[in-house]
C-alpha cells in the first residue's frame, strides 16, 4: 500500500519532492500503531535483501553498479584525497555491484581489490567486472564483517563504505589496518548514532526491520575516532556528510520520478520503487531528525 507521501508523489503533487521525501512514512513515537493479526506474528523466512529488480531500481537512482547516493561522483570525491594512481593498490570495502571499482579503475587507473559481504551483490559485481573488461586491475572477493581477514600489508590505501555492519569498530578497523602497507591511508564513511536508538520507537523499529540492522549496534563518531587513534592513524578529517547525503538522496529520487513520468513502470517495477522509497523515506527521516548521521574519516599512517 502506498503511504500518503508516495500517493502524492506518484500523483504528481505540486508540493516539492524534498518535503514529500522527508515526511514520515509511518506513525511517529506516541502515535497509534495499527494492531497486527495473529497470523502476521508468525515467523516468516526472510526474503533476500537484494533482488534483480531492486538492483534495477538502485541503478536508476544512483547509477549503474551503485547502491549509495551520489554514485560515481561521490566515490571519486571520496577517493581523490588518497592520491590514487596506476602505481597504487586500493582495498575497497562495501564494493556492492562493482560500480565503484569500475569508476576508480577507469578514472584513476588504480588497482582495486573490492570486498563485499552480501553474496547477491558480490555475484552481480563480478558479472559487471567481466562485462567491463577490467582485466586484472579490478577484482571482487567476499569478506565476513564478523571475522574480517584481509591479505596482510597488501594495499597502499583503503576506501571503506559503511563497513561496520553491526560489528565493533575495533574488529573491522584492526583487520583493515593489517591489510595496509606501512603509512597507508584510510578513507571511511559510516552510519553513526550519537545517542542510543530506542528500539521501542516505531520509526526506529521500522528502520531496523527494513535495513536488518540492530539499532543498539550502531557505533558513535567518537568511538570510531578513538579506535583509529589507538591504531596509529593521524586522523586528519572527521566530517559530517549527512546534509550532502540527504541532498544526493533527494536528487536521485527526483531523477527517477521524472524518468517514470516519461516511461510508465510495470506493476512489478512500481512495487519495487515503492518498497525502495519506503526504505529511503525512513532512513532520511531519521537523518533529518539527527538520530542517524553519515560521517567521513580520513586517517594517515595505517598499516600494522
Amino acid at each position: 500500500m502506498l503511504t500518503p507521501s508516495m500517493r502524492n508523489w506518484f500523483g504528481r503533487s505540486s508540493r516539492s519532492t524534498v518535503t514529500m521525501l522527508l515526511e514520515p512514512a509511518m506513525p511517529l513515537p506516541g502515535e497509534a500503531v495499527p494492531e497486527t493479526s495473529a497470523a502476521s506474528d508468525q515467523p516468516k523466512a526472510a526474503a533476500p535483501l537484494w533482488s534483480p529488480i531492486r538492483l534495477s531500481v538502485t541503478d536508476a537512482l544512483w547509477g549503474e553498479g551503485y547502491q549509495i547516493p551520489g554514485g560515481e561522483v561521490e566515490i571519486l570525491r571520496l577517493a581523490k584525497p588518497l592520491g590514487l594512481s596506476a602505481a597504487a593498490s586500493l582495498m575497497l570495502l562495501g564494493a556492492g555491484t562493482g560500480g565503484a571499482a569500475c569508476s576508480l579503475v577507469a578514472g584513476l587507473g588504480v588497482w582495486v581489490n573490492g570486498f563485499e559481504s552480501d553474496p547477491t551483490l558480490l555475484h552481480a559485481g563480478n558479472q559487471r567486472l567481466l562485462r567491463s573488461n577490467m582485466g586484472k586491475r579490478a577484482r571482487l572477493d567476499s569478506w565476513d564483517p564478523a571475522e574480517p581477514n584481509f591479505p596482510r600489508h597488501r594495499f597502499h590505501h583503503a576506501l571503506a563504505l559503511e563497513p561496520m555492519q553491526g560489528q565493533r569498530p575495533e574488529t573491522v578497523l584492526t583487520a583493515i589496518s593489517a591489510g595496509l602497507k606501512s603509512g597507508g591511508q584510510l578513507m571511511m564513511t559510516e552510519l553513526v548514532a550519537d545517542a542510543p536508538l530506542a528500539t521501542a520507537d516505531g520509526l526506529v523499529a521500522q528502520w531496523a526491520q527494513l535495513e536488518r540492522r540492530d539499532p543498539k549496534a550502531l557505533p558513535t563518531e567518537i568511538a570510531i575516532t578513538r579506535v583509529m587513534g589507538r591504531q596509529g592513524y593521524d586522523v586528519r578529517i572527521v566530517e559530517d556528510l549527512s546534509q550532502r547525503y540527504m541532498h544526493q538522496g533527494i536528487m536521485g529520487w527526483r531523477r527517477l520520478v521524472r524518468a517514470m513520468q516519461d516511461a510508465k513502470p510495470t506493476s512489478e517495477q512500481a512495487r519495487a520503487v515503492v518498497a525502495e522509497a519506503e526504505f529511503w523515506l525512513i532512513r532520511l527521516r531519521l537523518m533529518k531528525e539527527g538520530r542517524l548521521r553519515v560521517v567521513r574519516w580520513h586517517g594517515i599512517g595505517g598499516g600494522m
